[in-house]
């Protein structure tokens, strides 16, 4: 029997459908049984009990030396040009008089982990750019998911946070309530989106199966993550996000975890 394909989702939950989706199919193809597992700690990349993972841009440029990049979804709508970007979308209860971030100088702010480009980093660099310091919101809040950050906001518990658009779509898709509770003030990005990424346990030729049959993969269920479809992707896709980094780390902004 040939080696099972061990693929991990350290992203959304909402999303979620996706990637068995995508686990499945790719097994089929290849001929392989294949599971997905909810990863646990990056560790599993590494010390081989994980093959595949989908996983956000920052950890990935953080471990860039040993996964590889191999394709990312193109989301549908047409503020993603047909490209693997994503955005973070900031959102507030629906009442605050809030218009932009530049509104929210004081405010309590949720996010989703410090290992999120889009919930964490793209905000700590946006504020670089407008000058500011972590100090710009009187108190961070860390929800531990994006599906959380924005059910505070939605109670009015935290006055804002950044959310993955695609996350957001799906969310109000699929809690239509939340669309009088919520709404978008600002837009930060746009960013490359999460990769699918291959451990460097995984041989060159197995890699790029899975590669063909991700990027081959044409099915409407795509649709109930907003997927439109794979593209293949490589590292320097990822260079937006790790200029973000870069910049972040040496103004000392990634110094403390926000609490």
């Amino acid at each position: 029997m040939k080696h099972e394909l061990v693929f991990a989702t350290y992203l959304a939950p909402n999303i979620r459908p996706v990637y068995e989706l995508v686990t499945a199919r790719a097994g089929e193809a290849l001929g392989r049984p294949a599971r997905l597992v909810d990863g646990q700690t990056f560790d599993q990349l590494l010390d081989g009990s994980v093959d595949f993972a989908f996983i956000c841009g920052l950890p990935y440029v953080r471990l860039s030396d040993h996964v590889t990049a191999i394709a990312a979804p193109v989301i549908e709508g047409d503020r993603y040009s047909d490209r693997p970007i994503y955005y973070s979308d900031v959102i507030v209860p629906r009442d605050s008089t809030a218009r932009s971030l530049g509104e929210l100088r004081g405010a309590s702010w949720a996010y989703n982990e410090p290992d999120s480009h889009s919930g964490y980093l793209i905000t700590l660099h946006t504020l670089l750019q407008m000058g500011e310091t972590r100090s710009y919101f009187e108190r961070w809040e860390m929800t531990g998911l994006h599906q959380e950050s924005m059910r505070r906001v939605a109670a009015g518990t935290v006055d804002a946070s950044a959310i993955d658009s695609q996350v957001l779509a799906v969310e109000l898709r699929d809690h239509p309530e939340l669309n009088d509770r919520v709404r978008v003030i600002d837009v930060l990005g746009p960013s490359t989106i999460q990769p699918l990424v291959a451990a460097s346990h995984v041989a060159p030729g197995l890699r790029d199966e899975v590669l063909e049959a991700v990027t081959t993969l044409d099915d409407p269920a795509l649709g109930r993550g907003l997927v439109h479809r794979f593209v293949p992707v490589e590292d320097s896709d990822y260079d937006d996000i790790r200029a973000m980094l870069r910049a972040v780390e040496g103004w000392g902004m990634l110094a403390t975890q926000a609490t």
